[in-house]
């Protein structure tokens, strides 16, 4: 059984502006169909989506069954005003607009919470991230108010501090978790955290030519090292892509490739672990 746990069916691999739009006026079913039946022919049976504003995911999961398929999606990820996410998600200024737009997806089926609570890495410069995260003390109320509200919550995270202030809080799932450090990955490994590394948003940089190269093999080779760390403190970790980010396609294998090569033989039994985690609280 194969399973992506990050993925956004409304991105293609390529161009993400020509990807939106080619849904922003009238989801596009054939293109939906055509992704599903490549995850089918792969042996993919779970997929779970970062989430879009226009009902792109809804409608993959509408559509998910005919082809074996089990589709999990937030609907709309949801970020502060100011803060990176807007381009995909839906946008509060308060804990109050927060709170209403957890309310208003969950009655309209979602199937969790996704927050958006740093920014990216900077893929030239080792280290450096796109913007400053929100702080600990605002972390913990988004993840409170969602899990209030009945929601397992997904989080968009990098940096040691803001996964480790997330981990805490009781987030149910880490995605990307750049840059972390021994306080980080104990904190997620106590609280029974899943952390999604998507390593091919990495990995699948090499030798492009769009990036540093000196940086890219470096992020590489830092999450790899945190992999292997977290597996030795026997943490949850689950395979997920970030199918739809630039040069990563979906039924893209390489997540898998990149886990295996730190894991080893051991990568079955740890994916195996994470993956029924993500299944039971997504």
């Amino acid at each position: 059984m194969r399973c992506d746990c990050h993925m956004h069916m409304v991105l293609d691999g390529v161009d993400w502006k020509a990807a939106i739009g080619r849904h922003s006026e009238e989801i596009q079913e054939g293109w939906i169909r055509g992704v599903l039946k490549t995850y089918q022919e792969l042996g993919f049976t779970y997929l779970r989506d970062g989430g879009d504003r226009w009902g792109v995911g809804a409608k993959a999961r509408a559509l998910a069954g005919e082809y074996g398929i089990t589709y999990r999606t937030p609907l709309a990820n949801l970020c502060m005003a100011g803060h990176y996410g807007a381009f995909i998600g839906k946008k509060y200024a308060s804990f109050r607009e927060f709170a209403a737009l957890v309310r208003q997806q969950r009655g309209e089926g979602a199937d969790f919470v996704k927050i958006m609570i740093s920014g990216l890495m900077d893929f030239d410069r080792f280290g450096v991230l796109s913007e400053e995260p929100l702080d600990a003390q605002t972390i913990r109320e988004l993840i409170h108010i969602a899990h209030e509200e009945g929601c397992s919550v997904m989080a968009h995270a990098n940096g040691a501090r803001t996964v480790e202030a997330a981990a805490s809080a009781g987030v149910d799932s880490v995605e990307h978790g750049a840059y972390l450090d021994q306080d980080a990955l104990h904190a997620m490994k106590d609280s029974g955290t899943v952390w999604v590394p998507t390593l091919s948003t990495v990995g699948n940089l090499r030798g492009r030519g769009r990036f540093d190269e000196k940086a890219v093999r470096a992020i590489l080779e830092s999450a790899l090292g945190n992999v292997e760390a977290f597996a030795e403190l026997g943490g949850l970790i689950a395979p997920g892509t970030d199918a739809g980010a630039w040069a990563v396609p979906h039924g893209s294998l390489t997540e898998y490739a990149l886990l295996e090569s730190v894991l080893g033989e051991k990568t079955g039994a740890v994916l195996e672990k994470g993956i029924r985690e993500i299944m039971r609280k997504f």
